[in-house]
């Protein structure tokens, strides 16, 4: 079976035309920004464009290669600055990673086939660049290289998912500081804290500094798995 990309490796040739692969992805990538994933649909992706419900299948087999196409398009939007040694080049690719989930919530929903996901040619380019990174700069062999990378990126994923999770849960009770969560959530947190049972939590709520601070705490996690990296060569 021919896959997405090899089909399209000469070019969508209806680039300029009312319909094309481009024109859908862009067309979903909109949609998902404002709607969701969930609202990623055949047929309301024919009506956005003003076509026939049936005229998409012409240049995608399935719902699943429209989110292969949209996770292409949104990687594309990545920069590779050339860093000065493979942990500048890792926390460029980090930090723009981040700042590219945090435009587009919905890459966080993407569940299954994951593998799938990952084999997009802009997809593959940020593995390939920090792979690069890894092997060639650090030294590590590729199978470790490839482990540390995707710890990276995990630890991306994981740490933007938890912002917009939270972005997500003030917006939808209206509050808008951190301090404004922590009161509607002191009901719950002052019961757990009252039993006893998590003393230096306790210490957290009432003496750390950076609670509301999210860039330092993304770029000190960072840090310390740029450490562990380091460690393992």
């Amino acid at each position: 079976m021919t896959s997405l990309w090899e089909r399209l490796t000469e070019g969508d040739r209806n680039a300029g035309k009312p319909l094309s692969a481009r024109r859908i992805a862009e067309t979903a990538v909109a949609v998902a920004d404002v709607d969701g994933l969930d609202a990623i649909t055949m047929r309301r992706l024919a009506t956005e464009l003003g076509v026939a419900p049936m005229a998409a299948y012409r240049h995608v087999a399935s719902k699943d290669e429209v989110l292969e196409l949209m996770v292409d398009l949104v990687y594309g939007e990545v920069e590779y600055a050339a860093g000065d040694g493979w942990r500048a080049t890792l926390r460029e690719l980090a930090t723009a990673l981040q700042a590219l989930i945090l435009r587009h919530p919905w890459l966080t929903r993407l569940t299954a086939p994951e593998l799938v996901y990952e084999l997009t040619p802009n997809r593959m380019a940020l593995t390939e660049h920090a792979l690069t990174a890894l092997h060639d700069d650090l030294g590590l062999d590729l199978d470790t290289a490839m482990a540390a990378a995707r710890t990276v990126f995990a630890y991306v994923q994981g740490a933007t998912g938890a912002e917009i999770g939270l972005r997500a849960l003030m917006d939808d009770r209206g509050w808008t500081t951190g301090a404004q969560a922590r009161t509607g959530l002191s009901t719950q947190m002052t019961w757990l804290l009252g039993t006893g049972r998590y003393p230096t939590f306790q210490r957290y709520v009432h003496e750390a500094r950076r609670k509301d601070d999210l860039r330092w705490q993304f770029d000190t996690g960072l840090e310390q798995v740029l450490n562990g990296i380091e460690a393992r060569r």
